[in-house]
């Protein structure tokens, strides 16, 4: 019911940041283009990747931002990265935990569940979000106090995802 009563509201939305294209896109599978992307930053070049999936929201938004990647030269907790977790599958998830050579990974939009990898599985760190009429920079300290609050607010993440995706 909620969905139907903020219905205005979302197209609104959806027009004012620029999501108004219905044509569709041609995709390649992600253990593929992400292997192409892994290789240009492991040789040294910034990459620009459209993101696909919800696992990252609030902050990254499915189809609508891309980042930009850049070789994994220094990264901290709280930095969004690009990993591959198991040989072939990646993930671009914020690191939540440094432990040694472990990285701890958790999308900001999941509730539960983590993934684990090495700091040398690490193929590249989000340097730059870019939205349809901005572009943020990541070490931006008004994002890093958003995202430091946004980790600090875990318990009530699934209530707080309900009514950003009933707004969205």
């Amino acid at each position: 019911m909620a969905r139907l009563c903020l219905w205005p509201v979302r197209r609104l939305y959806r027009r004012r940041n620029g999501i108004t294209s219905i044509e569709p896109r041609r995709e390649l599978p992600n253990d593929v283009y992400l292997g192409l992307v892994s290789e240009g930053l492991a040789a040294g070049y910034p990459r620009i990747i459209w993101v696909k999936g919800y696992s990252m929201r609030p902050f990254i938004e499915h189809c609508r931002d891309k980042v930009k990647l850049v070789p994994p030269v220094a990264f901290g907790v709280g930095d969004a990265v690009l990993a591959e977790i198991a040989p072939g599958r990646y993930v671009l998830h914020r690191i939540i935990d440094l432990d040694g050579e472990k990285v701890t990974l958790q999308g900001d939009g999941n509730v539960r569940g983590e993934e684990h990898c090495r700091r040398a599985d690490v193929r590249g760190v989000v340097a730059e979000y870019i939205r349809p009429r901005r572009t943020l920079q990541a070490d931006d300290p008004k994002l890093r106090r958003q995202i430091r609050l946004w980790r600090r607010l875990r318990p009530i993440r699934r209530l707080l995802l309900f009514v950003y995706k009933a707004y969205v």
